[in-house]
């Protein structure tokens, strides 16, 4: 994995994890494929550095992941019957919220734009419109038993996603982060298992 750190092979290894295609249908390749992305910041030295393909990646992927759980999260607070998951789910939603504000910085200092480049993609772990619709229209027993299955995927695929930020990044601040977001998944996955069991 090493040896391709910072490469659009990175990005392309990032992206199969991820169960995203690199290359819209009917292209034999995008442009995120064939090119690394280079991004040039500041470190504290003031020696700017070349970010990777796959911190890029990464991030573009994380942001939209946890704005979608966030949403999810936010409607346990009505919607559920049992006050240890809304509990949990208010502890996770801040959590997630706290991750976006670092996320967000980040696409900044990369220089990255802000709009979800993975809009309409159907993947693994992340909460679409059709997951909060059908969220939406449950409550009690039949929202939790969507939440729990919607809540559980993210979690466990973004610590999976982030990962292999950690094993094939190339910018400390990512790879910092990635690395703190394994950590809390760990916790939030036992925290899950504890409460739908």
């Amino acid at each position: 994995m090493k040896a391709i750190r910072g490469t659009a092979a990175a990005l392309l290894v990032l992206l199969a994890v991820t169960g995203c295609s690199s290359a819209p249908p009917g292209d034999e390749k995008s442009p995120a494929a064939s090119t690394p992305l280079r991004t040039e910041t500041a470190q504290p030295t003031g020696v700017p550095t070349l970010s990777g393909a796959t911190d890029a990646a990464w991030v573009q992927l994380m942001t939209p992941m946890n704005e979608g759980a966030v949403e999810l999260l936010a409607m346990a607070t009505d919607r559920s019957t049992d006050p240890r998951l809304r509990s949990w789910a208010k502890d996770l939603a801040d959590g997630h919220r706290a991750e976006l504000r670092r996320m967000r910085a980040l696409l900044k200092e990369l220089g990255l734009p802000s709009t979800n480049v993975h809009e309409g993609h159907e993947m693994p772990g992340m909460v679409t419109p059709g997951d909060l619709t059908q969220a939406r229209a449950s409550r009690g027993a039949a929202f939790e038993k969507v939440f729990v299955v919607q809540i559980r995927e993210h979690l466990e695929q973004s610590a999976r996603v982030s990962r292999s930020e950690v094993d094939a990044g190339s910018v400390a601040t990512a790879k910092k982060l990635a690395a703190a977001l394994v950590e809390a998944r760990e916790g939030e996955l036992d925290g899950l298992e504890n409460i739908a069991t």
